[in-house]
């Protein structure tokens, strides 16, 4: 599985629409991509019943999850690599068309980057092929503490498998410069768009890979800010670029509400 089609063009930035905000539609729209839309994690039963059923047992929250949601910001693999038992539950809890972004386990993801990727990346990869093709792509996180180093980069990228897709979210600024898109394009590895409550502005959407990978990550998100979103996301998807948009988690399931209600705007729903 290759991370970037033949002939892909390198980094882009989103074509915005004049006035940030698109109202929205009834209609069902014409989109080649898929958008692969959920949140960060799914077993929270507090989510009950406004997003899962009152009744629902804890051991069947992703099961709930997936019959609404086509993808999932797996947060657990962050703090421990996955044994192959979970992975297995994960996977007979979802239909075969559900995917999985899964968050690189972050001591792991800093040995990689800063001491030993030959060893590392292995380390970190090879548990995930478990997934198979439901491994929609590994979230590669590095810290705000970290700041850009264009070789330490290169090396990592160099050892990364080309057949498990790579994305990364880069929190210090300093990472945000052509060297670093350049870098991901030649190997079509992919950005990771973040908007956060502190920012003046939704951040750019830049494509240096296949496909796009956007973390919502603001404390709440209003009708026309969906809107707003759907609208920038609309021409990358009519292109036939796929999507994953996770939401952060809440204490009461808004999120996953959220995530249904931009599906919704963008003519979307989940495949079995």
């Amino acid at each position: 599985m290759a991370w970037r089609r033949a002939g892909a063009p390198g980094p882009a930035s989103n074509p915005r629409p004049s006035d940030g905000f698109r109202p929205p539609r009834s209609r069902r729209l014409t989109i080649a991509g898929r958008l692969l839309v959920g949140t960060s994690g799914f077993a929270y039963r507090d989510w009950a019943p406004r997003f899962y059923p009152a009744d629902v047992p804890e051991r069947n929250l992703l099961r709930a999850y997936a019959a609404q949601l086509p993808a999932c910001e797996l947060n657990n693999t962050f703090y421990r690599s996955p044994s192959e038992g979970a992975i297995d539950g994960w996977l007979a809890a979802t239909p075969p068309a559900f995917r999985f972004a899964v968050k690189a386990q972050r001591g792991g993801s800093l040995r990689a980057l800063t001491v030993d990727p030959g060893t590392s990346v292995p380390w970190l990869t090879n548990p995930l092929r478990r997934f198979g093709e439901r491994l929609g792509t590994v979230l590669f996180r590095v810290p705000v503490e970290i700041e850009r180093d264009d070789a330490r980069l290169a090396a990592l990228l160099d050892c990364w498998p080309r057949d498990v897709r790579l994305t990364l979210e880069f929190q210090h600024r300093s990472w945000h410069v052509d060297e670093t898109f350049v870098a991901l394009a030649r190997v079509g590895a992919v950005l990771c768009t973040t908007d956060l409550d502190h920012l003046e502005e939704p951040p750019p959407i830049r494509r240096t890979g296949g496909f796009l990978y956007l973390r919502l990550r603001r404390t709440g998100y209003d009708e026309a800010g969906l809107a707003a979103w759907a609208a920038r996301l609309e021409p990358f998807l009519a292109a036939g670029d796929d999507a994953f948009v996770f939401f952060r988690h809440d204490a009461n399931g808004e999120s996953a509400l959220r995530a249904r209600r931009l599906a919704a705007l963008l003519g979307s729903a989940p495949e079995s």
